[in-house]
């Protein structure tokens, strides 16, 4: 088994061939899906995928990373950590589980260090019926403009009117109006898009090939930016409904860890939020019991998340900035999303593991 700070990397391209190599040594069956546009240094990217156990096995573990691209720095990590832990393979395969790890959702987002796909939609509010109308975020619309000024960093105007807002609405308000998920303004965060992305339709393709055989369906999909530092928070990533999330509970609430949170009912850290991602494991996989959670680590205060993400999207609609404030807005991004020290990728990895083992346990004794 190796270090966990050795499972992680310092880009997309190193990632990539850490966790293809990790894969084919565990002797994995591989597909890649190639994206149609470079990476940041000219190299191919891919949504690759690796399944461990049989193909035809009826209770299936996805483990994906990079939903949101530049989390894929630490979500990765915990991918190339599992596919090398003989321990836990041992005890996936032994239950009969299979485990679909799902490498970089949103490829294009962790090589160039954005949160968003190349569209610029935020690819976990982009799985929406595109044929019928679109949910109307309208505390964003309020919000817009003052969340991407003229200038950056913004000047001290902008500061206080942002203040203003939360002092007078809270910061909860605030995340939640930003955060939700918006289809208006295609320039600004946290856009749904109008259509179905390449990763959206990559990923149904992906599901529809491994998992229609599934009876019983567990997804972890791998995320940071909200919370305590270091703290893998499990959100349970289903629908509105009772009886699933008292399954989450049950397979992911034990073992001292705090219980599974809930976007419905207040407890979770993130806002209500629309166009889920998850909702693809209903669609294509019908057949299947599903339970799911974001395994959700804490990085810095949500505050500091909200501005990096504004200077990333200013930088966007500034592509003449200067280097030196480019390079200062790509590196406040990553070190919002990613605390590169050991200590905080050991207690990633150890988290994961826990509920990588749960998840197996959950599986082996669904009826």
């Amino acid at each position: 088994m190796i270090a966990p700070s050795d499972a992680f990397s310092p880009s997309y391209a190193r990632a990539r061939v850490q966790f293809l190599e990790a894969a084919a040594t565990a002797g994995m069956a591989i597909s890649s899906h190639q994206h149609p546009l470079p990476g940041r240094d000219g190299e191919v990217l891919a949504m690759d995928v690796a399944l461990d156990g049989d193909p035809a096995a009826e209770r299936l573990l996805i483990v994906s990373s990079a939903c949101h691209g530049v989390e894929g720095y630490c979500g990765s990590g915990v991918q190339v950590f599992a596919a090398q832990d003989a321990e836990w393979r041992e005890h996936a395969r032994t239950a009969g589980v299979a485990v679909l790890y799902i490498h970089a959702l949103n490829p294009h987002g962790f090589s160039w260090v954005r949160r968003v796909t190349h569209e610029n939609v935020d690819l976990n509010r982009n799985f929406q019926d595109f044929s019928q109308p679109l949910p109307v975020n309208e505390a964003y619309a309020e919000l817009h403009e003052l969340l991407l000024p003229a200038q950056w960093p913004p000047g001290a105007e902008n500061a206080a009117a942002i203040g203003a807002y939360i002092q007078s609405h809270g910061l909860t308000r605030f995340q939640a109006a930003v955060s939700q998920g918006q289809h208006a303004f295609a320039d600004g965060l946290f856009f749904g898009g109008v259509e179905a992305t390449w990763s959206n339709q990559t990923l149904r393709q992906v599901l529809r090939h491994h998992g229609q055989q599934a009876r019983h369906l567990a997804w972890i999909d791998l995320h940071t930016g909200l919370g305590e530092s270091g703290l893998g928070e499990r959100i349970c990533a289903c629908r509105d409904d009772v009886v699933a999330l008292k399954r989450a509970r049950s397979w992911w609430g034990g073992g001292g860890q705090t219980p599974v949170t809930s976007i419905y009912d207040g407890s979770s850290t993130s806002a209500l939020l629309t166009g889920l991602m998850w909702n693809v494991a209903y669609e294509e996989c019908p057949r299947a019991q599903y339970t799911g959670i974001a395994m959700e680590y804490g990085t810095v205060p949500i505050e500091e998340v909200i501005d990096a993400l504004r200077g990333d999207h200013w930088l966007l609609l500034h592509p003449d900035a200067p280097e030196a404030l480019r390079a200062a807005i790509k590196a406040r991004l990553l070190a919002a999303f990613h605390v590169d020290t050991d200590e905080w990728k050991a207690r990633i990895v150890v988290q994961a593991r826990q509920a990588l083992f749960q998840a197996v346990d959950g599986l082996s004794s669904s009826a």
